[in-house]
């Protein structure tokens, strides 16, 4: 809950916390400004002073950090964000004083978000401090009163109509883009929507007929399982009639419409037939073949591998399989069970998509049994959002480039110490319907520290369902649970399993996840490429996501992915450091 210590007592602390920090990095004094933080406390950088996605803990960790930064970065003019009054936040426990900030250094301008704890001597000292590029200098983002005029007035020869220009840009008659993306859906979109307005031509290669078709070929059942709130793509939000979770037709076409509204050069119905980095000229050959069957080569700076984490399928070589009289999918591949009434269907895996789709076969009729191989998290959407977005992505909360702020600002190794304790006031309020999975035979875990769900997606990118029926099913022995073995092989009408058990089946969905994201990179441009890359997803030993929305260890290739959320945050990062690149900036 929001307290005071009246509202003068805490704009007072707030603002001299910042003035001394300030001032602190200014003269370079990074002990003096280290000094600020709690024993335990945090700093979290989203490219600002270092240049990078990075987290520090503790006093010398950050006292060497901030001395690097402050040297190459000149931070400064540290002042309270208008508009923000710094809030005093009180739980039974603890108490906090939040506040937004601004900032600037030598190339750009920057947003922060501090929490001050009590010290023993009665100041205030920081537990964790995000500071975030929000803009370059002299290259800021052409929206508000920045943006384009859209027409040149007065007497033009030779005037070419919005259309005629449009489709010149488009094609990129007259050059290459300086960046292609690979893959249409809500990574690539928002990275060309990002790179737009900052002027960097850029073209997304999709290789669906339609802009959406990669949610809109998926399961018939699919609905986001994340919030309005939490999913808004950047410059174009959702409308306020929006529903809280988004069928995935109508997201698709929602993505259709963004490329069309925003002037995002896309090519749809194209193939990336391969591709080579030219170490003498920095760029890429990028071989397409597009819908007409037309092939070029294009030369870009940067290719930014955006075919998301759900690339390449992982699927499980089963003996016996072509003996197998029935169906087999990966479950990137599942339409829907219209065809299985009556049938009996495997589902092998128990995370988002196995639940989903083994929901949707018992509505449609089919007996239904689902392969646990290993435990998992599970939480009912509606007590489960409630508790973890409370305060940030929720209706009538704050504005959601402020509540990205205020989640960023947790670093991910801080966030799953803290929700540990959203995980168990979860789980107490979904105790019946744990207690009656567990009495079904389903294996639940709440993590391997018990942080929940978070930090699952973030080591793992599953290992979950969030509940929106299936797991009713299986509490009441509607679709059948079968764990603790694997598939030793198929047989002509079913499988045996390691234990020795077998089980008919029509129709096999192998719900096993995918490859690391690298392998995309493999796929489409060889090992030499993806050999030189860090694997992508999954936490480094600092604490942050691996090669994700950073440099990949591999000179002008990137990698763009995540939910919705994550797509509309940082693709501002991705995009500033690209542009940065293109200005001489940054090194390539």
């Amino acid at each position: 809950m929001a307290g005071s210590l009246t509202l003068d007592r805490t704009e007072a602390a707030a603002l001299l916390w910042l003035r001394e920090f300030g001032a602190a990095l200014e003269r370079q004094d990074a002990a003096t400004a280290a000094a600020l933080f709690a024993p335990d406390g945090w700093w979290r950088d989203l490219l600002a002073l270092t240049w990078d996605l990075r987290t520090f803990h503790g006093a010398s960790a950050i006292t060497g950090a901030l001395g690097t930064a402050t040297a190459s970065m000149a931070p400064r003019r540290f002042e309270s964000e208008d508009g923000k009054a710094p809030v005093l936040v009180e739980d039974p426990s603890s108490r906090w004083i939040q506040a937004f900030f601004r900032f600037e250094t030598a190339v750009g301008r920057g947003r922060g978000f501090v929490r001050l704890t009590p010290a023993p001597d009665d100041s205030w000292k920081a537990w964790t401090v995000l500071t975030a590029l929000d803009e370059l200098k002299g290259f800021e983002e052409r929206v508000g009163p920045r943006r384009v005029k859209g027409v040149v007035h007065g007497e033009q020869e030779a005037r070419r109509t919005w259309p005629e220009q449009r489709t010149s840009e488009s094609e990129f008659v007259d050059g290459d883009p300086q960046v292609v993306v690979v893959g249409g859906g809500q990574a690539g979109l928002t990275i060309a929507a990002r790179l737009k307005q900052l002027g960097v031509p850029t073209l997304v290669l999709e290789k669906n007929d339609r802009i959406g078709d990669n949610w809109r070929r998926r399961y018939r059942s699919l609905v986001l399982h994340d919030p309005v709130w939490y999913d808004h793509l950047p410059y174009l939000p959702f409308p306020s009639n929006w529903p809280v979770f988004t069928p995935k037709d109508k997201l698709a076409s929602w993505f259709e419409g963004y490329a069309a509204a925003l002037e995002l050069d896309v090519w749809t119905g194209t193939t990336v037939l391969g591709g080579d980095y030219d170490e003498s000229t920095a760029r890429w050959n990028v071989q397409v073949r597009r819908a007409d069957g037309s092939e070029r080569v294009l030369h870009p700076d940067h290719l930014v591998l955006a075919t998301g984490m759900s690339g390449v399928p992982k699927t499980p070589k089963i003996p016996g399989r072509a003996t197998f009289n029935g169906m087999v999918c990966h479950s990137s591949a599942f339409d829907d069970g219209r065809d299985y009434a009556g049938k009996n269907a495997l589902v092998v895996g128990c995370c988002n998509s196995g639940h989903d789709i083994a929901q949707n076969l018992y509505e449609r009729g089919a007996n239904v049994t689902m392969l646990q191989r290993s435990s998992t998290y599970v939480m009912s959407s509606e007590n489960g959002i409630k508790v973890l977005f409370a305060g940030t992505y929720e209706e009538g909360g704050p504005p959601v480039e402020d509540a990205d702020l205020m989640f960023a600002s947790i670093p991910y190794p801080l966030l799953a110490v803290l929700h540990k304790t959203a995980t168990d006031t979860i789980a107490a309020l979904d105790r019946p319907l744990l207690d009656g999975l567990e009495r079904a035979g389903f294996r639940i875990d709440y993590g391997d520290d018990g942080s929940g769900i978070f930090l699952k997606y973030l080591r793992r990118g599953g290992g979950y369902y969030i509940d929106v029926g299936c797991s009713t099913l299986i509490a009441e022995g509607k679709v059948k649970i079968k764990h603790g073995v694997e598939i030793e092989r198929f047989t002509k009408d079913g499988l045996v399993f390691t234990d020795g058990s077998s089980l008919p089946a029509d129709l096999v969905v192998l719900a096993t996840g995918y490859e690391n994201m690298r392998e995309s990179a493999r796929a489409l441009l060889g090992d030499k490429v993806a050999n030189r890359c860090g694997l992508v997803w999954g936490l480094d030993e600092g604490g942050e996501l691996r090669t994700m929305w950073r440099r990949s260890g591999h000179p002008g290739l990137w990698f763009m992915g995540g939910n919705l959320h994550q797509c509309r945050h940082y693709s501002k990062f991705l995009a500033v450091q690209i542009k940065a690149i293109q200005e001489g900036l940054l090194p390539r």
